[in-house]
């Protein structure tokens, strides 16, 4: 899959809220963090645009077959090391070790009950 330059640009400019340890203020409120950091690729609620999954393959933190595999540990590693494809940005040194450790909980334990 060919990814647009301007669409990848678009998307990883719009991370750069994370290129500060102050991303939500610094706060270790997962939601927060979530609406901050990960919203803008992947929806409000964890289900991205389908525009975002077309073009970036972004996933749905809330689809069944991501639930069923995904712990907090595997979270906090994709947050740290961002996507293989190095699409979704690597957090680490741009997030606090707090920081991603509240943001993989709430994604695994809030995300898919709300």
């Amino acid at each position: 899959m060919s990814v647009p330059r301007w669409l990848l640009a678009l998307a990883l400019g719009t991370s750069a809220p994370a290129c500060s340890q102050k991303v939500a203020g610094g706060s270790v409120d997962g939601r927060a963090l979530f609406d901050t950091a990960c919203a803008t690729c992947h929806g409000e609620r964890g289900t991205p645009p389908p525009s975002m999954v077309a073009q970036l393959g972004v996933r749905d933190l809330r689809a069944a077959e991501f639930r069923r595999r995904a712990t907090v540990a595997t979270v906090e590693n994709q947050i740290r090391r961002g996507s293989a494809n190095k699409l979704m940005p690597a957090f680490a040194g741009a997030l606090a070790e707090e920081q991603i450790t509240a943001l993989a909980r709430y994604v695994i334990e809030q995300l898919g009950k709300e």
